[in-house]
C-alpha cells in the first residue's frame, strides 16, 4: 500500500495525474528540479519558516523532532513546541512545522505559509490531515506571510476526505489517472514531456484554446472526441454543451480547431482602435514581499515616436517605497493627460486595470481626480486583448502576449531574453533586492528594464498589426 503525504496535496490540486507521476516516477524522473520561480519560492518560504521558529523560541522551548518515535517521546513529556514532528496513521503521513501544546495539554498543528490568506485549498488539506493525523478537535494555526495567525478547523474535513478518497483510488491504479490538458498548468510541469506528446497523439481537446475541460464531455457524446473531428464539424449541427452554448461560441470552437491543423487566422470581425496618441503600458510585480502585499515596483512605458528614446519608466527599489512608486505614477499620468488630450493608455490584459485599482484601494484614492480619470467612463486605458479575442482565432495554444506576439505569422516579435516572463522578472527582482554587488546590481535592473521594453514594444508591434487588419 502506498503512502499518502500531507504535501502531497499540491500536487493533487494542481493534477492527479502529477501527484501520481510523483509516486511511480517515469522512467528517467527519478526527481524532477524545481524552476527558478519555485525554487525561489521554496527558498522564501523555509526563511519565513526559520524567522517564525525564531520568534517562537523567544518565548517558549522548540524542540526539533527526529523521528516518529521520538515525536511520540517529545509529546509525551509535554514539550512545549515541537518543531518538524513526524505523524502517521494507517497510510497518511504528515510533517507539521511546529507542533503547539494547548493550555488543554493537546498538541494543535501549526505551519508557517508565505500565503496571505489560509484559504488555499493546499493549505486546508494539510492542515487539516495534520488535525487528523492528531485525532484533534483544535483548530490548526497558519503563520501567514501577511503576518497574521489564523487557524483552521473542522470546516476542512470534507475537503480532506475528498483529497485521501481520491489519492487512494489513483494510486491503486496501474497506470496514470485519465485527465485533460490545461496550457497554464501542465506548460509548467516537471511531466509536461511525458504528457503532451500523449495528448497530441490522441487529439484531445483542451489543448485547443476556449476549450473547457468540462466541455469536452457533451462534445463526445456528439462523438466529437479528437480536434479533427472538431475541426470537420458544422457549427450549426453541434449540440450546446456545458461552457460552448451559442453559435458564435461554436463557431469560435470550430475555426480554433481548423488553425490548429493549418496555422489559419481568421478574422471574425473588423477590427475597430482608438484614434489618439498612444501610449504602450505594462507593470511588473513582486507577490514575495515581506509584507504580504503584492508590490508593483515598475510602472513601464512607451511613448511617441516609439523606439529606445521614448520608453519610461517609474523604478523602486523595495516595497517600503511603495506608496512613493504609486504616487510616481499618478504624476506620470498627469504628466500624459496634459501632453496627449487624446491619450490612449494601451496594455494588454486586465491586469494593469486591476493593479491600478487595487492601489487606489489600498491607499484609500478612490476619489482621487486621476484615480477617476483612469477608472471612469471616459478612461484612457485600452484593453489589446479583448480586441484580439472579439475579432479573431489564432492558431496558438494561448492568448498570451508572447504566443501572439512571437508566432511568425501574427507580430514576429522576439524577446531579448527568450527565458523571460512574469515568473523570471520576479525572480530576477528578488535577486537584485538580496545582492549587495552594485555591478550585478546594475545588469539584474538592466535586465529587468529590457525585459519590460520588450513587453511595451510587442504591445506597440501588436498595435500594428491589429491595425493592418
Amino acid at each position: 500500500m502506498k503512502t499518502i503525504r500531507a504535501s502531497d496535496a499540491r500536487s493533487w490540486i494542481h493534477c492527479p495525474r502529477r501527484a501520481w507521476y510523483d509516486n511511480y516516477p517515469p522512467e528517467g524522473y527519478d526527481s524532477i528540479a524545481p524552476s527558478e520561480f519555485d525554487q525561489l519560492v521554496i527558498t522564501m518560504g523555509n526563511r519565513h519558516e526559520w524567522n517564525v521558529k525564531r520568534q517562537l523560541e523567544k518565548r517558549h522551548q522548540v524542540v526539533e523532532a527526529v523521528s516518529l518515535e521520538h515525536t511520540q517521546a517529545l509529546m509525551q513529556a509535554g514539550a512545549p513546541i515541537i518543531y518538524q514532528g513526524k505523524l502517521a496513521k494507517d497510510d497518511i503521513i504528515g510533517i507539521p512545522d511546529f507542533l503547539i501544546r494547548h493550555e488543554s495539554g493537546k498538541y494543535q498543528p501549526a505551519d508557517a505559509k508565505l500565503a496571505r490568506s489560509e484559504e488555499k485549498r493546499e493549505i486546508q488539506i494539510q492542515l487539516g490531515i495534520y488535525r487528523q493525523l492528531l485525532g484533534s478537535t483544535l483548530p490548526a494555526l497558519v503563520f501567514l506571510g501577511t503576518g497574521e495567525i489564523t487557524e483552521i478547523g473542522d470546516e476542512t474535513n470534507k475537503e480532506v476526505e475528498k483529497f485521501l478518497t481520491g489519492m487512494r483510488a489513483a494510486l491503486a491504479q496501474p497506470t496514470p489517472p485519465s485527465v485533460r490538458y490545461s496550457e497554464s498548468k501542465c506548460k509548467v510541469c516537471g511531466y509536461n514531456s511525458v504528457c503532451k506528446p500523449q495528448f497530441e497523439a490522441k487529439g484531445e481537446l483542451t489543448l485547443l484554446y476556449g476549450i473547457d475541460s468540462r466541455s469536452v464531455p457533451g462534445l463526445e457524446q456528439q462523438s466529437i472526441d479528437t480536434i479533427r473531428k472538431l475541426a470537420d464539424a458544422d457549427p450549426a449541427g453541434i449540440a450546446d454543451a456545458p461552457y460552448l452554448k451559442g453559435l458564435e461560441k461554436k463557431q469560435r470552437a470550430v475555426l480554433q480547431a481548423k488553425s490548429y491543423f493549418d496555422d489559419s487566422i481568421h478574422q471574425l470581425k473588423p477590427v475597430a482602435l482608438p484614434g489618439g496618441s498612444w501610449v504602450h503600458f505594462d507593470i511588473e510585480t513582486n507577490p514575495l514581499t515581506e509584507s504580504g502585499q503584492e508590490h508593483v515596483y515598475l510602472w513601464g512605458f512607451l511613448k511617441p515616436p516609439y523606439d529606445g528614446s521614448a520608453f519610461e519608466y517609474v523604478w523602486t527599489d523595495t516595497d517600503s517605497q511603495d506608496r512613493q512608486g504609486w504616487e510616481e505614477f499618478l504624476t506620470k499620468m498627469e504628466e500624459y493627460r496634459r501632453t496627449y488630450p487624446d491619450l490612449v493608455l494601451a496594455h494588454f490584459s486586465g491586469f494593469e486595470r486591476q493593479k491600478i485599482e487595487a492601489y487606489a484601494d489600498r491607499y484609500a484614492m478612490r476619489e482621487h481626480p486621476t484615480i477617476a480619470w483612469l477608472l471612469g467612463d471616459a478612461s484612457p486605458l485600452f484593453d489589446l486583448l479583448e480586441v484580439v479575442k472579439e475579432c479573431l482565432v489564432l492558431p496558438v495554444a494561448s492568448y498570451g502576449l508572447k504566443y501572439i506576439c512571437k508566432h511568425p505569422k501574427l507580430v514576429n516579435f522576439q524577446w531579448d531574453d527568450d527565458d523571460s516572463g512574469s515568473q523570471w522578472s520576479v525572480v530576477q527582482y528578488v535577486n537584485y533586492l538580496l545582492t549587495l554587488v552594485p555591478d550585478d546590481r546594475t545588469r539584474l535592473k538592466r535586465t529587468i528594464l529590457t525585459y519590460n521594453f520588450d513587453d511595451v514594444m510587442a504591445t506597440r508591434k501588436l498595435e500594428e498589426r491589429l491595425r493592418q487588419l
